[in-house]
């Protein structure tokens, strides 16, 4: 598709409702409000993506290499029937005779953590014919940047919560963290992209991770390399489908099936297919000795009931119920107590629950082990779609808006402060700087030319080149030093 049709419909008359004269658009990108209790900054992920992926490779592929009457008769056909009038696109042609985008990105460092109502990145266009393209392109880097910024802040507030749990319980295998939360969410996402998107994102901070074709895409568009380093990785792990084709009379031996299938390694079983407690209490008792032979980790998984209680356990009248997942693998086969003072399960032995996981329960999850003298490192928690798809563009409340202009040659400081509004849509005003003022990443707007080129802000993309490749590499360290 022509990406220019990607955008919304009401973009299509803006051209022409700019004052006359105007021959400069100056936006920025910013998450003006937190939704999401104890996150006050958010990572900044998946420009590079856009740029790659969109304002190179699509509008190369789908608008500059077709031929222009091809272009122009097709954007003429779908607008003219939508608004119902001859609509001019002698716009749209120019453009294509230009034959690349004539507009300049510059932005903050992907990885970097940063405050509310603080601007990641500001678009301008570098030639005066087209400044309607800066606030077309919108909708399209609208659609495609909240995600993975969202997702990448919510597993960054994961790894935070596990890491000091870690290392309140279980310092010396604080680097277990990393393989602690496991993205779940392809099946749930709302689409491919959606998926690889917030996969991505997901993959800074962790990396466990079912969603294979974010491997790839980090490859294609964060320079990583699979072969030469650790992009993400998962296990051996059934499904239910497995379980029940064995059969309900003989799940015992479809157990002890999977563990000759898998004679090393780390193999995840899915466990309530029926009764979780049986299985733990009645068919890990049998198979012991082969469990503690093999070579390798039996990870148990829960998939239903409340996370909380299933691993932790719960008020219940039932002795099984109430210790929980984890206390019923340590009375069966113990491990160590470290020098902290916490239970750690037998390597040979450990838990994963992937089922409705949220922040709030994860820090309960860990809270509640650790009130039981058990180390938080003892399960891993598969971050599902419950996570990643109940997020909308407003979690993080971003938007792009207009703050210069340029009118017959005359600068215009711009803005929006409804009155009708709590504050959250306020936009800055005019060009902005940003700068570090002791670690902290601040704005000052209503600056001169000079001072907007100045600051933390570096251009990323002008006139249909990347000038800024990072790699996944980078990235995980920038986000690594803010801890």
């Amino acid at each position: 598709m022509n990406p220019l049709l990607l955008t919304d419909g009401y973009k299509l008359g803006h051209k022409e409702q700019y004052p006359d004269g105007t021959t400069l658009v100056y936006s920025n990108w910013t998450p003006r409000k937190s939704r999401i209790e104890g996150i006050d900054t958010v990572l900044f992920f998946g420009l590079q993506y856009f740029i790659k992926e969109y304002l190179i490779k699509r509008f190369n592929e789908n608008f500059f290499s077709v031929p222009k009457k091809e272009v122009s008769l097709e954007y003429k056909k779908y607008v003219d029937h939508y608004l119902g009038i001859d609509y001019d696109v002698s716009h749209i042609e120019a453009l294509h005779d230009l034959g690349y985008l004539p507009i300049e990105i510059k932005a903050l460092p992907e990885g970097t953590a940063v405050p509310i109502r603080v601007p990641m990145f500001t678009l301008v266009n570098t030639k005066s014919e087209f400044f309607w393209l800066t606030n077309y392109l919108e909708t399209l880097l609208s659609n495609i940047i909240w995600q993975p910024c969202t997702s990448a802040t919510i597993a960054n507030q994961y790894q935070k919560i596990l890491k000091a749990f870690a290392l309140e319980t279980d310092k010396e295998n604080a680097s277990f963290v990393t393989w602690q939360g496991h993205d779940f969410s392809m099946r749930g996402m709302s689409g491919i992209e959606s998926s690889i998107l917030s996969g991505m994102g997901h993959a800074l901070s962790f990396s466990g991770s079912d969603t294979l074709p974010v491997a790839k895409a980090l490859e294609d568009y964060y320079n990583s390399d699979v072969t030469k380093e650790l992009v993400i990785g998962s296990v051996n792990a059934t499904e239910h489908s497995v379980m029940c084709a064995g059969s309900k009379e003989d799940e015992i031996g479809t157990f002890r099936r999977l563990l000759e299938t898998y004679p090393t390694g780390i193999l995840s079983v899915v466990s309530d297919t029926w009764d979780l407690w049986k299985v733990l209490t009645e068919y890990l008792p049998i198979l012991k000795n082969e469990i503690l032979s093999r070579d390798g980790k039996l990870v148990i998984r829960p998939d239903s009931g409340d996370p909380v209680d299933i691993i932790c356990g719960c008020n219940d009248s039932n002795e099984v119920v109430a210790k929980g997942v984890i206390e019923l693998l340590w009375d069966e086969f113990g491990g160590t107590i470290n020098e902290q003072g916490y239970k750690v399960l037998d390597p040979k032995i450990g838990a994963i629950y992937g089922d409705s996981i949220t922040i709030q329960r994860a820090t309960q999850i860990c809270e509640r082990l650790k009130e039981k003298g058990f180390a938080s490192t003892n399960v891993v928690l598969g971050i599902g779609s419950f996570t990643y798809q109940y997020n909308t563009r407003d979690t993080f409340g971003f938007a792009m808006k207009a703050t210069y202009v340029e009118v017959n040659g005359e600068g215009r400081e711009i803005f929006k402060d409804p009155i009708t509004d709590d504050g959250t849509k306020k936009s800055a005003k005019g060009l902005i700087h940003l700068y570090n003022n002791k670690g902290q990443i601040e704005i000052k707007d209503q600056v001169s030319s000079e001072e907007e080129k100045q600051g933390l802000l570096r251009t990323v993309f002008k006139d249909g080149e990347l000038l800024v490749n990072d790699s996944l590499t980078i990235i995980r360290e920038r986000i690594n030093d803010l801890k």
